[in-house]
């Protein structure tokens, strides 16, 4: 026999009502089997039910997918123009947790009827307005302002909201997806805000950071904000954006800590003076601190590429945001090498001789140059310089160059299908067409001496007084 029970509902009511039907004594089987079983574990509370079906769950994080992309793209851009050390090292790392949280968001939008090609060909004009105002920002403080006080406080809060509004049963994928991309945003935008106050501490006027703050969250408001589903707002004006839209920088800057160079790539010619006797094991071992601390210029490089070859390939944006971060920790361990040397890092001349020749050229050559030449250079050498340093016991050395090494390999496998994104090219036209126009670059800051009318510096001359 069985039985049936009818819950609520009605026949005027706006959702049927399915009874429960129960075999008899099959419910007091189950509660007898119950008071038998040992173990009590921790109860899930977690309710069916949540404000978002699988459509709109996906416009929202499409949304997401595309600002993470715009912010990871905007940071390359600024790359060369931001001076300070630290914020310059800072934003390497950040591009790379953009980049990772457009990878998650995107892999979790395949997975909810939304292939990788319609992700990855998504374009929102209205987003794309308020980033290019962000962009069009007047200083370093100004950009960290709009990127992080204002456009990453929005995106965080919505991916909380968005934590707590989902099914958190039905959808556990999206909350975890969101739920590791907060993991970066909790310490960048913790580190944004004491950066920040270090600038205005410094003398960068307050005000204006606020008026260019509120500028953008009005903006951001006006496109129904970061989720486009809040009530909109009238936009600002004038923009700034509209008077001169932005374009990315060409020249590197550094702050007033560095002694910079650019017209040879030899640190002896530029010091004055040699420290170590030419080519012994101490020369070469600081000259490859030196030039650890000196890819900076890689960040720039890097970036700069990510923001030339936009929406061209996800996968290459994405390879080109990890390569940034790697040249942001090499920037860091040679700087701490230093440290570790017994020098004040600032105390050594700063080389831009690559930023400087990079910064204005397309950018399939300039990659070849940083993937073809520099670091491939590095591959070269590197192995010989670690057994020297084990043999002599320098542990300093061999544990940074150890790494760098595993690092370099990575990069040299991944620049060859960046490359391939960028340009049609065939390899050996690519190579001497890089190497025409960074013998032209070259001459023109006196880092070489042209001697003869037809004159194109080597593989081995760029390798060495460029070398990343």
């Amino acid at each position: 026999m069985s039985t049936a029970s009818s819950r609520g509902g009605n026949g005027n009511s706006q959702h049927s009502t399915i009874p429960d039907v129960h075999i008899s004594n099959q419910r007091e089987a189950a509660a007898d089997r119950l008071r038998e079983f040992p173990y009590r574990f921790p109860r899930d509370p977690r309710l069916l039910g949540g404000r978002f079906t699988v459509a709109e769950n996906a416009r929202r994080l499409l949304r997401f997918f595309y600002f993470e992309r715009r912010l990871m793209q905007s940071l390359g851009a600024w790359t060369l123009s931001i001076p300070e050390f630290e914020v310059k090292l800072e934003t390497g790392r950040h591009i790379f947790y953009h980049a990772d949280a457009a990878r998650f968001l995107r892999e979790r939008l395949s997975e909810q009827e939304t292939n990788f090609k319609r992700v990855d060909a998504f374009r929102d004009a209205e987003v794309d307005r308020f980033i290019e105002e962000m962009l069009s920002a007047e200083s370093a403080a100004e950009l960290l302002a709009g990127i992080h006080q204002v456009l990453g406080r929005a995106l965080a809060t919505a991916y909380r909201h968005h934590c707590d509004d989902t099914d958190p049963v039905t959808d556990v994928p999206t909350i975890r997806c969101l739920r590791r991309i907060l993991t970066d945003y909790d310490p960048m935008l913790a580190w944004a805000d004491e950066a920040i106050a270090a600038y205005v501490a410094g003398g960068v006027d307050e005000s204006r950071l606020a008026v260019w703050r509120w500028h953008l969250q009005r903006l951001l408001a006006s496109i129904g904000g970061v989720t486009g589903s809040e009530p909109r707002e009238e936009a600002p004006s004038p923009l700034r954006s509209a008077a001169k839209p932005f374009a990315r920088g060409t020249v590197p800057l550094r702050d007033a800590r560095f002694d910079t160079f650019k017209n040879t790539g030899d640190y002896d010619t530029a010091d004055g003076q040699a420290r170590f006797p030419k080519d012994s094991y101490e020369s070469l071992r600081l000259r490859f601190i030196r030039t650890q601390r000196d890819e900076v210029d890689a960040i720039e490089a890097f970036g700069t590429f990510l923001w030339d070859i936009r929406f061209k390939d996800f996968q290459a944006e994405y390879d080109l945001a990890r390569i940034t971060w790697d040249e942001a920790r090499h920037t860091e361990i040679g700087h701490r090498a230093l440290l570790a040397a017994g020098y004040d890092p600032f105390e050594l001349r700063n080389r831009l001789t690559g930023s400087t020749c990079r910064g204005p050229m397309e950018p399939a050559f300039a990659m070849a140059e940083i993937n073809l030449f520099g670091e491939v250079g590095v591959l070269k050498t590197i192995n010989g310089l670690i057994d020297t340093a084990a043999e002599r016991r320098d542990e300093l050395l061999r544990h940074i160059a150890d790494f760098i090494r595993s690092d370099e390999r990575t990069h040299v496998r991944k620049g060859g299908r960046i490359i391939e994104v960028m340009t049609d090219l065939e390899a050996r036209a690519l190579e001497l067409r890089t190497r025409e126009l960074f013998t032209e670059c070259l001459v023109s800051l006196g880092a070489v001496t042209k001697d003869m009318d037809v004159f194109t510096v080597s593989r081995e001359d760029i390798e060495h007084l460029v070398g990343e």
